[in-house]
């Protein structure tokens, strides 16, 4: 009996495969500059400015003014405060920064989904489109969005964490700017399938007019004959008398 227990032990031994011992390794998208490890950090991290997302917003649009006032005219619903201190406790502020705060609480809430979170930013890249408008004016705001999130985690907002933020914002604003590239290329080639339809246009409406032109010279040099077929004939008429 004991050697058959003995047996069927070694037997489970050789059989046995530890769950733990054997970690099947994350795939990671390539387009997304963090690590496993880095992504469940800031998935982590981020859950505290979730919690606080008006403030940390409001705090960061307020940031971005300090340093870059001139900034103020692009965001029409801001505009027409003069006083930060005024705009800090309006309404207005506290819905474009909750807006943009939810982007990015959307965006990083969902970075096992990098599909997703492109075709998210792109999509608001494209919204950004303007007249004149810079992509380059995106990077503004990483010392604003790095600050105010410092101000928010505390303690929490370590050098490790620092980086992984800077990280993953790249990541986003580039993203972004790819959105706003794509919309302006589109722009650029109906523009220019515009010019083509243009110039179509007016080489027909150049022949139409040459054809016209052609059958007025037609009918007036009919007339012309028939004209000088008439004096023919009344010439010829006088003679016969």
């Amino acid at each position: 009996m004991g050697c058959s227990v003995s047996n069927a032990h070694d037997a489970y031994k050789d059989n046995y495969t530890d769950p733990y011992s054997e970690k099947k390794p994350q795939t990671i998208d390539k387009r997304l500059p963090l690590t496993a490890r880095q992504k469940f950090q800031i998935t982590k991290s981020w859950k505290g400015i979730a919690r606080n997302m008006e403030s940390t917003g409001k705090s960061m649009f307020i940031r971005l003014f300090q340093s870059n006032l001139e900034l103020k005219k692009m965001f029409k619903a801001l505009d027409e405060f003069d006083d930060l201190d005024d705009m800090r406790e309006s309404q207005q502020l506290e819905n474009h920064a909750s807006l943009v705060m939810y982007t990015i609480d959307e965006a990083i809430a969902s970075l096992e989904d990098v599909d997703f979170v492109v075709e998210l930013l792109h999509k608001i890249g494209r919204t950004h489109k303007r007249t004149h408008f810079n992509p380059e004016l995106f990077w503004k705001i990483e010392q604003p969005f790095l600050a105010a999130v410092k101000e928010t985690l505390e303690d929490r907002y370590t050098k490790n964490i620092e980086d992984i933020y800077k990280k993953t914002f790249k990541f986003i604003v580039e993203t972004l700017q790819g959105g706003v590239d794509d919309a302006l290329e589109n722009d650029s080639e109906s523009n220019e399938n515009d010019e083509d339809e243009h110039e179509d246009k007016d080489k027909d409406i150049d022949d139409l007019q040459e054809k016209q032109s052609k059958n007025e010279n037609d009918v007036l040099e009919t007339e012309n004959n028939y004209e000088d077929k008439q004096e023919v004939t009344v010439v010829s008429n006088g003679k016969g008398r």
